[in-house]
């Protein structure tokens, strides 16, 4: 028998469901990451909250590279992703203890409060509480969603189910450049606007955690051995779901054995899963896909956009961010993780490299570029946000989600948002000052990450297409030239 014949489901209608539904929490995210490059770019907004920004910013001898430069305009955007960092370890643990859909039920009850102050604020530190109330439930979503789509999906469509969470991420994103393209034309409130429809996805997120089933290994791992069978089968669509219930049985009873799974992770033999997990999340802000998709409105004004065109330019990477995303769905579970992620660091080293090199050349600190340079600017920064979309961006997720055993799943995945969310917060919180010191030298600097990154993952990165999670150690870790020196 293959694998997969051991496996029987069949997709229905009812782990569809739970699978959109889930996946809502990514879109949450994708719009928070998308609105505030938007918002920042306002004038109404600056006007209001930041008056210095917007007094340096309509000189027009101010310096390209400096205009967006300051250090609270820069924590508007970043103070989430600190919040998140630490809620993420809170999250695991109400993961472990509650279940993952309780935990998505508390990520949409703090987007819910967070999205309301946010279009209420009338002073800075409301809006920072606002964005640390967002950055606690991107945090617990972050944590709870991509775990529930890789427990409850198929193992031969667990990368494209999981993928669906960078696929939201993404139209969360292409939405937010949407809403701040009309909101700029809405004076002086459409920042408000923008910041409020936050709550649109939550409500979505909210009312998905109430109707979603817990995952089959968290109802077993909790002891509920009759609902996690009864559950498997509802979400397999087939009777004969036995071999894959004694699985995870079996890794679940590993799991009970380990009282503390934080002390665990730190054993030698935890330490695989656990560097792969944590690599990838800061390997993937190290792109610059952040700096780019955080303050894209920012920047193409910076190359010499007005206002509406850069909004406009926004909108542009953001449907071919989503569009990409749709060809990692095809692709990762019938090509691989490895082949994604090596072919997208050969062509984001390309752009990166090139854009450095059109802004070295062409943009100083008082002229703009011609349109016909700010148009191929546009044109990279779309071929770069085309590779991250089907490589960096979803796998950085996907594969920390299946590579830890069950228990260490939440701790070691836990690591894993949370370098995420420290690495998001560094770059969100020294882009506009990196840019102004370091000018066109920043593309640079990405580039030279993104070719540690390619070495990283020809070397050190494992294939995991097609393995079951709760047989990973054997099949992965233990073959790996490298890795298997780890093993126990």
């Amino acid at each position: 028998m293959t694998e997969n014949e051991n496996f029987k489901s069949k997709i229905t209608v009812f782990v569809v469901v739970c699978w959109i539904l889930a996946a809502f929490g990514g879109l949450m995210f994708g719009y928070d990451i998308g609105i505030s490059g938007g918002v920042t770019a306002m004038d109404d907004f600056l006007i209001k909250f930041f008056p210095a920004v917007h007094e340096r910013k309509v000189h027009a001898k101010e310096d390209n590279y400096c205009k967006f430069d300051n250090q609270f305009l820069q924590l508007f955007t970043s103070s989430l992703y600190l919040a998140a960092l630490v809620s993420s370890f809170a999250a695991s643990k109400v993961c472990d203890k509650f279940g993952r859909k309780p935990t998505i039920l508390v990520a949409s009850s703090f987007f819910l409060v967070g999205a309301a102050l946010s279009a209420a604020s009338q002073y800075i530190w409301m809006l920072i509480v606002a964005r640390i109330l967002l950055g606690i439930g991107v945090g617990f979503g972050n944590e709870a969603v991509p775990l529930f789509l890789s427990e409850i999906a198929p193992v031969q469509h667990r990368g494209a189910v999981n993928i669906l969470f960078q696929l939201f991420v993404t139209i969360g994103i292409f939405f937010a450049n949407l809403v701040n393209y009309g909101t700029s034309k809405m004076h002086p409130h459409g920042w408000r606007v923008s910041l409020g429809l936050a709550g649109l996805p939550a409500v979505f997120l909210f009312i998905g955690s109430l109707i979603i089933t817990e995952t089959p290994a968290s109802l077993i791992e909790h002891g509920k051995d009759s609902k996690g069978h009864k559950i498997l089968k509802k979400i397999r669509g087939v009777e004969d779901v036995d071999a894959e219930f004694e699985q995870i049985k079996l890794a679940s009873d590993v799991a009970r054995q380990v009282k503390h799974p934080f002390k665990k992770l730190m054993k030698r033999s935890s330490m695989p899963p656990l560097i792969i997990g944590v690599l990838l999340q800061v390997f993937q802000q190290f792109t610059g896909i952040n700096a780019i998709m955080f303050y894209a409105p920012v920047l193409f004004q910076t190359v010499g956009f007005k206002n509406d065109a850069s909004l406009l330019s926004s909108v542009i990477t953001g449907v071919v961010n989503v569009a990409s995303t749709l060809v990692s769905i095809y692709a990762v579970d019938k090509v691989g993780r490895r082949i994604l992620l090596l072919q997208a660091c050969f062509q984001m080293f390309i752009c990166q490299t090139a854009i450095g090199a059109i802004l070295l050349a062409h943009l100083k600190a008082t002229n703009s570029l011609t349109k016909t340079e700010a148009i191929i600017v546009v044109l990279l920064v779309c071929l770069f946000v085309m590779s991250f979309a089907w490589s960096w961006g979803p796998l950085g997720w996907l594969i920390p989600s299946e590579t830890f055993p069950m228990e260490t799943r939440t701790a070691g995945f836990a690591f894993a948002v949370s370098s995420n969310m420290l690495f998001t917060f560094l770059i969100a919180q020294a882009f506009l000052s990196m840019l102004c010191h370091m000018r066109a030298y920043i593309f640079f600097f990405f580039a030279a990450w993104i070719f540690v990154m390619a070495l990283f993952a020809f070397f050190l990165l494992p294939e995991t297409k097609n393995v079951p999670i709760d047989v990973m150690v054997e099949r992965v870790w233990k073959q790996h030239p490298i890795w298997k020196q780890f093993m126990d």
